[in-house]
Formats: C-alpha cells, structure tokens, sequence
C-alpha cells in the first residue's frame, strides 16, 4: 500500500498522548516517541485499520460490569505515572487499557506486534465460559469469568460498529457427559452461588434440542446460555489499537530486565541497545516469562495446544453461529463456525485410536521406542506450530462419534500456540523477586485470554499502589511449588 492509499485517521486518533503530556523517554530520542501512521497500520492489522477509516467510540463502560476484588476510581499511585508494559497479547493490551483510563503513561512493548503468530492469543477464536467445576481455582475464577463475559459484551456494544466487524458471539456453551460426574456438579454449585443462569437437561432433552450431535451415550448435559466465543487475534490488535487511542505508545522490538538497582528494575534494554525507562515495569510476556527469568523455569511449563478448523457442507447452517452453541466433551472442545470471517467448525483436542490388538499367547508386545524430544517446543521462538497428522485424524475420530455428518468434512486451517501451566494452577500477578516496581503477569493455565478485560484491570490496580481482596492477592502470588524436573 502506498502511503496515499492509507485510510484518512480521525483526529481523535492522531493524537498519541494527551495534550501537554511529555512524550519522551529517558534514553529514546524525542523522534522515536510517536510510531508512524503506517507503522502503526502495519502492526495493528486490518481490523485497526478499519478503525482508524471510520472513526471513533468512547471507552468501554466497564464500571456496569464490576470485578470482584478489583476496586475503581481511586487514582493512581504517585510512583507509577509511567509503566512499561512488555508484551501486547491478551493481557498487556488490557492492562495498558485500563492504566490509560486511571490517567498513566503506559508504553507497550512487543517483540513482533499484538496478536502475532507466536502469541499464545494469535489464534483465530477463544471460547468465553465460566465452567470451571473441574478446577482447584473456581471458587475465585468463576465470578471473575461471569464478569468477563459481561464486559466482553460491553466491549462488542461499544467497539464491533467502529471495526466494522465482530468480536464477541453469545453462542452459548453446553457441556455434555454420560455419567454426572463431579465437574458437572461442582460446575452447577459453582453456578448457583454466583447466581449463573444455566440449564440441567437429560440425554434425551440434548438430543432433541441438537439432533445433529451424537449423543447416544450422555445423560446429563449442562448449559451456559449467555458464554460465547471471541475472535481472539482480532480482539487482541483491537485493544492494543484502543490502548493507543487512548494515549499508549506501541513499541516493537526484543527486550531483557534491566539491573535491579536498590530494589527497584532500572529499565528495560531492547536489543539495540536503547534503554527504555518507567516508573514500573509489567512483564505479561506469556511464555517468554521463563526466558526472561531464571526464576521461572521450572515453575512454568508452555505446551503448546492445538486448534483445528474444518469446513461446514454448503449451504447447511446447523454448524454455523448462532444455530449451535459451543461444546465441551471429555478432551475435547469446540464451537460451530462464525460469520464473520468464516474460519471453519472449530476442534481442539482429540479421540485417541484404538488400543492395538493383544499380541499372540506367548509373544511379548514391542516395546515402543519413545520419540526424542525435541528442544524448541521449549523455545516460544523457535517452536514449530505445525499439526501433524496424527492430531488430526484424533480430531476426525471426534467429528465421527459426536458429529458423524463432519466426518469427512475438510481441515481449512490449525492453529497452534504455547499457553502456561503451573503447578499451583493459577495465574501470576506478583513483583518480579527482588523488586518493588516490576510485576510478572501471567501463567493464564489456558484460560488467560477470556480473562483479559477482568485481569487487566487487576494488574493496573496492582500497579498503581492498590492491593485490594487480600485473597486474590495470595492467591496470584508468585508460586513456590516447582514442578519435579526440568521439561524434556
């Protein structure tokens, strides 16, 4: 594109921070302080684009949604007026949002640009749920997803007409299951206590409600009406482009922590060498966490999950939004195809194959040679996010007992990305060690990115001085649980 060609910006989007404020960093030449219009057009996507061409919407209204144990509205500390948030995904951009609405300098920096391939939210779609009877955190996860749900909406109201597009989609969520088994009632308590609306329905009430799944074997199935799905890469670049709206500046490039000098981070280095200095550092890196710190190795683990996108039979709508909701079977998710950019009915996760005949009376079985392992799966930078075969034809075993009409139905595109897991389960918002000014954010446990407008604005009350619910203070401590040995 030629730079005539680029869409006109309104002028309530030109404007990178509020007038009057200083726009320089320590150690950053005064020219650096602005990224370019057609920079920020490259980095920020089409969906930003689209934004910048047709103009402007206020911020979210998110206090009709509060969080609880997240207070507002009481200002910002005075010895974090500029924070230095390195990485834009799902968390970063959040954060950086709601630093910017309690009136802080936020500079975001990314190694590759929100969104990206490599991130742990660039893939095409996230289900939106609060069904977490399966998890030691849902007691405290439960409510803070119930809310994410209602500001993800609140996001779609105020922001899907600007990027002419959408971003949130209330399919519904079921979770299907031949035996009631204790995810299922925890779930249902869980509900209860946080007032969730939700249905209990028998096998034969599922099959008739959704005769294109087969369910021949399940007898409870539960539902989540309002859960839904979001388009997580597009949401990702257009948080990180309202961040900038509101005054954030979006820098690409590599950086390492700089010295921690009498308890306090003192910058942080991109690989050029330029220093970039606040007044309080937030690393919500994902899994670059563990190459950032040492600390970190071996209390986080970063495999990487596999999405899957096959294509509905023409002209048939019982596959697509809003005539199916998403679903939940042991090992496997999934969710039918959205309308907006089309990019398939959406597996993750898989039936495995069936145990190889015993060998003959007298005969030992082989002894399976395992597969060396391979050290970039390790490396968010150098591993492979190819789907092999074998996932896929787990994923077509699923498609042929849940719904056979799919069954051969073709693979369009797969996604792959690292997530995080700790042994403790839960996120990490808590001071990098040693310091009183930098913050580790992460380890979302897979759930992260739904989180995102809920936990961003924690880290930001975090940030700015306010320590709020002392449980979720403790609870999102750094862990001291390690797992038993370093990956393989």
């Amino acid at each position: 594109m030629d730079a005539s060609d680029t869409p006109d910006v309104p002028e309530c989007l030109t404007t990178p921070h509020p007038a009057g404020e200083d726009t320089r960093h320590l150690d950053v030449p005064p020219t650096d302080a602005a990224l370019p219009r057609r920079d920020f057009l490259r980095i920020a996507g089409a969906s930003a684009g689209a934004l910048l061409a047709t103009g402007c919407a206020p911020p979210v209204a998110f206090p009709a949604a509060p969080a609880k144990g997240v207070e507002r509205g009481r200002g910002t500390a005075e010895s974090s007026t500029h924070v230095v948030i390195v990485g834009a995904g799902a968390w970063g951009g959040w954060t950086a949002y709601h630093l910017r609405t309690r009136g802080v300098k936020v500079t975001l920096i990314d190694q590759y640009g929100p969104g990206n391939s490599r991130s742990t939210s660039g893939d095409e779609t996230r289900g939106i749920r609060s069904s977490y009877g399966d998890r030691a955190t849902g007691e405290l996860w439960t409510p803070w997803a119930r809310t994410a749900i209602g500001r993800w909406k609140l996001f779609e109201e105020e922001w899907a007409k600007p990027f002419r597009t959408s971003f949130f989609h209330e399919t519904g969520d079921v979770i299907m299951r031949a035996t009631r088994e204790p995810f299922i009632t925890k779930t249902i308590d869980l509900w209860k206590a946080n007032n969730v609306r939700h249905e209990v329905l028998t096998g034969d009430e599922a099959r008739k409600r959704w005769p294109v799944i087969k369910a021949d074997d399940i007898t409870v199935a539960i539902t989540e009406p309002d859960a839904g799905v979001v388009r997580c890469r597009a949401a990702t670049q257009a948080v990180a482009a309202i961040a900038q709206k509101l005054g954030a500046e979006l820098v690409i490039g590599r950086v390492r922590p700089g010295p921690i000098v009498n308890g306090k981070m003192d910058g942080v280095i991109l690989d050029n060498g330029t220093v970039i200095r606040g007044d309080a550092y937030v690393f919500a890196c994902g899994p670059w966490l563990r190459k950032l710190f040492p600390y970190m190795e071996n209390r986080a683990r970063i495999p990487i999950g596999h999405a899957l996108y096959f294509g509905v039979p023409q002209g048939d709508t019982r596959f697509q939004f809003p005539n199916l909701p998403s679903f939940n079977f042991p090992g496997v998710t999934g969710w039918p195809m959205l309308p907006v950019d089309s990019r398939g009915f959406r597996v993750r996760g898989a039936i495995a194959p069936p145990a190889p005949p015993a060998p003959p009376a007298g005969t030992a079985a082989p002894t399976p040679t395992p597969a060396a392992a391979d050290p970039t799966l390790q490396d968010p930078d150098l591993s492979s996010r190819w789907t092999n075969q074998d996932r896929v034809d787990g994923a077509r075993r699923f498609l042929a007992a849940r719904f056979p009409i799919l069954a051969n139905a073709p693979l369009l595109e797969t996604r792959a990305c690292h997530y995080e897991s700790s042994v403790n389960q839960n996120f990490i918002v808590d001071h990098v060690p040693e310091t009183t000014n930098a913050w580790i954010a992460g380890l979302g446990q897979a759930e992260g990115f739904k989180f995102g407008p809920v936990v961003g604005d924690y880290i930001a009350q975090r940030v700015v001085g306010i320590n709020g619910d002392p449980a979720l203070k403790k609870a999102f401590a750094l862990p001291t649980e390690q797992y038993d040995r370093p990956p393989g």
